[in-house]
Formats: C-alpha cells, structure tokens, sequence
C-alpha cells in the first residue's frame, strides 16, 4: 500500500524504493502495489537491505522519492511515529514490471496472469464472488495456473472452463468497478477470449 502521492512517483519511475521502519522480509518476489483505493502496478522486488535510521543517505531519499534524507526521515516519523537513529530500516528496492492503469483489451486476461487477477478480485471483489468463485481464485493465487487449478479442485485438467469463466467474471467486474481500466481499441470485447496458462 502507497499513498496516492507515492503511487504517482511509483508509476512515474521517480520512485524505484521503499522504506519501511523495521525488518521486512517480503514473501514475494513479485507484488500487486495499491494506492488510492485500487491496484496501479505490479513490480518485482530487486534487493532488500536493512540499515539503520543514522545510515540513511539522499541517495536512498532519493530513490524512495524524496529530495534529501531529512525529508525522508520526516516523512517516516509522520507515518511511524518517534524514530530514533539506531532503529532498522528496511530498503526495498523494486523494478515497475506492469502498470495496471491502463490494461490491453486485446488480450484475453488484459496481460494479468490468472495469479494476478484472482489476487485482485479477492482483494475487492469478495462481496460480489460466489463460495465456488473464490474457492477457484484462492486456489489460482497457489498454483498460478487454469490447468493446475483444474486438477486440484475437480480432479481433472480438462475442466479449466469453469475456472476461465471465473476469471472472465472477475475480470468483467473489475472493469465495472473502475478498480482496473483498459486501452480502448476498435472492435474489442474483453468478454471474449480464454487463453490458458499452464
């Protein structure tokens, strides 16, 4: 979660880290970012370092968006409270591998894995999902695939249309909610398509 001000920095490239106050061990190599209520992109975390508030530099302000190291210091008291210059930091550094402001329509799953959109639907959409619906998502979010999530849950890997009209669904009312957006072109309909990850 960034706010809305870091998002924009984020997706500007102004952006390339953040700094969290104590040690952070990401469970992923890959993240969904969100800021201002939505999903804006998804980056893919490239190192990870923990220093001390005293061993902050304007190079690590500047790569997290700030103009200099008081600033960034400031900005980390406002958000954590008192800090003191022994407490850990942790820096993580991360590259923008997909913006999720403007999608491409003429892609079956707009370029999102099936991983991705179930993560995104689960995130926002869990009130409007059936049982069955999220039981198939959550399932999509451990084996990233139609064809894994197919055998696990039905027992069979030739049953993936239930789990592709799943994600055309979340899809379809991911865009209704304006939580993701696409690139028009002419003659496109995002209800149609089906590829299949496998």
């Amino acid at each position: 979660m960034l706010k809305k001000k870091y998002g924009d920095m984020l997706l500007s490239g102004k952006k390339t880290t953040t700094i969290r106050v104590g040690i952070v061990k990401p469970r992923y190599d890959t993240l969904i970012v969100h800021s201002g209520g939505r999903p804006i992109a998804i980056v893919r975390i490239e190192d990870v370092t923990v220093k001390r508030v005293s061993e902050l530099t304007d190079e690590d302000a500047r790569r997290d968006g700030f103009p200099d190291r008081s600033t960034l210091i400031e900005a980390l008291r406002k958000m954590y409270g008192r800090i003191g210059g022994d407490e850990p930091v942790t820096i993580i550094r991360f590259k923008l591998v997909k913006r999720l402001d403007n999608l491409d329509s003429d892609d079956p799953y707009m370029g999102l894995t099936p991983a991705e959109i179930a993560r995104i639907s689960l995130r926002y959409l869990n009130d409007k999902l059936s049982d069955e619906e999220k039981r198939i998502l959550r399932d999509l979010t451990v084996t990233g695939s139609i064809r894994g999530t197919a055998q696990r849950l039905y027992g069979d890997p030739t049953r993936r249309s239930k789990i592709r009209a799943t994600l055309r669904r979340a899809l379809k009312l991911l865009l209704q909610e304006g939580i993701l957006s696409v690139k028009r072109h002419p003659d496109t309909r995002i209800e149609s398509g089906g590829g299949d990850s496998a």
